[in-house]
């Protein structure tokens, strides 16, 4: 609200100016601003009342040409543009609201594999570099590393590092933005899952015991990027196939690799060569080539939790994925669904299911 300071939508009437300071605690409330906040805060309300349970799916019969999709829509640009006053405010960065909100924050691990995105946010700076025509992106991390996890706090420079060389890239402005999101809390989150887009739930297949910020993007209407691991694999299952962006190898093709013998080269491309070759020479790193020498040293040599071996794929889905963004009336119903098929995850019918099953009551 502080951008909004001076702003007539903060304004309680003509009068306001004379008599400000007396009536200014009341302005979130009965100003303008104040009344389309609730208004819109009701409407969710009632949106996820209609979803609580799994049975209710008669918002995806609603034909699309009316207010529903539009109002999908315009929440989750409402939505973007609070995280973005935030970013601005905070980070001095400055985030495109129409742009695809491209979303990880979960804890630092090398399993959740934040260097996944990474390792493709570069493979994005060098198809912009070579002229490329890309749908315009905002990848925001957020999350924090054990203090004695050197790999994990390696990767957050790493992350750092990116978005320091991309975003002040003449090449990169209107194309690709790069976010880290300091000291990521819960308060934190009731602005990123709202604004979210994308949900980047990548872990390494088998590794996952459920994971619950997928589930919350999911209810905000992001959608789903992911490996089948954790309740990613729920989620596909409830909102279908055609509404989830897989990539991967699965549990059990993940085990196969390490039976034959996994060697990370076998599966590397040579676009993630590229990738690999502009950060070993420093790019990203000031012209320190050691800088992340232990952690592409670690993918080359041992990369204990697949990154090479899923990279490829997660390109071609991450293509996809810019493929749905173009036809916005898609998107907007996909985003309608997940929301819509989110009651299954909901503390009633999980206690419900408790009664039911376990304790027979």
């Amino acid at each position: 609200m502080a951008n909004l300071q001076y702003s007539p939508l903060l304004a309680l009437s003509p009068l306001d100016g004379r008599y400000k300071n007396k009536c200014e605690e009341l302005s979130p409330f009965f100003s303008e601003f104040g009344l389309m906040r609730y208004r819109l805060k009701i409407e969710i309300l009632w949106l996820k009342k209609l979803v609580r349970t799994p049975q209710i799916k008669e918002l995806e019969t609603v034909d699309p040409d009316i207010f529903l999709l539009d109002k999908i829509a315009e929440t989750k640009l409402i939505g973007k543009h609070h995280l973005a006053t935030y970013i601005f405010d905070n980070l001095g960065i400055s985030v495109d609201p129409s742009s695809m909100f491209d979303v990880q924050v979960k804890r630092i691990h090398e399993y959740k594999r934040q260097h996944l995105l990474a390792l493709w946010i570069v493979n994005q700076y060098l198809r912009i570099k070579n002229g490329a025509d890309i749908v315009p992106r905002t990848v925001i991390f957020g999350g924090k590393a054990a203090p004695g996890y050197y790999m994990a706090k390696l990767i957050v420079q790493f992350i750092c590092h990116i978005a320091e060389v991309v975003n002040n890239d003449p090449d990169m402005d209107g194309k690709l933005r790069v976010v880290f999101l300091p000291n990521y809390s819960v308060k934190l989150g009731e602005l990123v899952y709202p604004a979210a887009d994308l949900s980047e739930q990548i872990s390494t297949a088998g590794k996952e015991a459920s994971g619950t910020g997928n589930m919350k993007f999911q209810m905000n209407g992001a959608l789903t990027i992911g490996t089948l691991d954790g309740a990613n694999v729920e989620i596909r299952d409830l909102v279908g196939g055609e509404n989830f962006f897989l990539f991967g190898h699965d549990e059990k093709g993940i085990a196969e690799l390490w039976q034959n013998g996994y060697d990370p080269k076998h599966y590397m491309s040579a676009e993630l060569w590229e990738t690999i070759n502009l950060i070993k020479g420093g790019h990203f790193s000031q012209g320190d080539k050691e800088k992340f020498r232990p952690l592409i040293g670690n993918l080359l040599n041992h990369d204990p939790f697949c990154v090479m071996a899923d990279f490829s794929d997660y390109c071609d889905a991450q293509d996809r994925v810019s493929s749905a963004w173009k036809d916005h009336e898609r998107w907007n119903r996909m985003s309608l669904i997940n929301t819509a098929r989110s009651g299954f995850f909901s503390s009633d019918r999980s206690i419900r299911d408790y009664c039911n099953n376990i304790w027979g009551i």
